[in-house]
This record gives structure tokens, C-alpha cells and sequence, in this order.
């Protein structure tokens, strides 16, 4: 079960990739508008394409997952993006969490060891 909770993380990371990227995207895009500028400045941007490719690498090593490994073992381990979102909210965009939501943070962590195990 270590290669999936490993298989796991990598898929996490490409998740919580794709958020940032696409938050950053999002950023940089200001308000909506239908007109061919702004579609074009969508699908021109950097961060929107990286966005698009960690999702689909996500997406695609999800399916190996699932395939692989019992469903029961291996969604709650999806929670591990739950972590690496709440760091990459701290480390990348400078927001404030409360002390409670890190101590929920901890429950996950605890959780997916809990899963893991056998």
C-alpha cells in the first residue's frame, strides 16, 4: 500500500498544481468578456496551459490508480490535496489559516496513514 499512498501524492501534487496554475491564470485573465481578445489571452496564457496539462497528468494517473487499487483505499487518499492546497495557500499566496483548520490538516494526515496501513 506504500506504492499507492506514493502513486497518491504524485497524483495530489499534479492536482494541486493545476489549482495554483489555474488560479494564477484566473489572475491574470481580469473580467470576463465575450470577444475573441479574451479567449485568445485565455488560451495564449502560460499558467492556463500548465493548469490544463497537471490536470489531465492528474486525471490520467488517477485512472492507473483506480484500475489498480481498491476504491475503498485509494479515494481517501485524494484527500492528500486538501494538504498540499491548504500549503500552497500559505507558501504561494500569502493567506492567513486559522489554527483549526490546521488542526483539521492533521486529522487528514492522521487519516490517510490510518488508510494505508493494512
Amino acid at each position: 500500500m506504500w506504492g499507492l499512498l506514493l502513486l497518491a501524492i504524485l497524483q495530489s501534487a499534479l492536482m494541486t498544481c493545476g489549482q495554483v496554475f489555474l488560479k494564477l491564470a484566473l489572475v491574470q485573465f481580469g473580467s470576463f468578456e465575450w470577444t475573441w481578445h479574451f479567449f485568445a489571452r485565455v488560451l495564449t496564457n502560460l499558467r492556463f496551459g500548465i493548469s490544463g496539462v497537471s490536470f489531465t497528468a492528474s486525471a490520467l494517473l488517477w485512472m492507473y490508480i483506480v484500475k489498480h487499487y481498491p476504491l475503498s483505499v485509494a479515494y481517501p487518499l485524494v484527500s492528500l490535496s486538501f494538504v498540499m492546497g491548504m500549503l500552497a495557500a500559505v507558501f504561494i499566496f500569502n493567506e492567513h489559516v486559522p489554527l483549526l483548520r490546521w488542526v483539521g490538516l492533521v486529522f487528514v494526515i492522521v487519516g490517510v496513514v490510518l488508510i494505508v496501513q493494512k
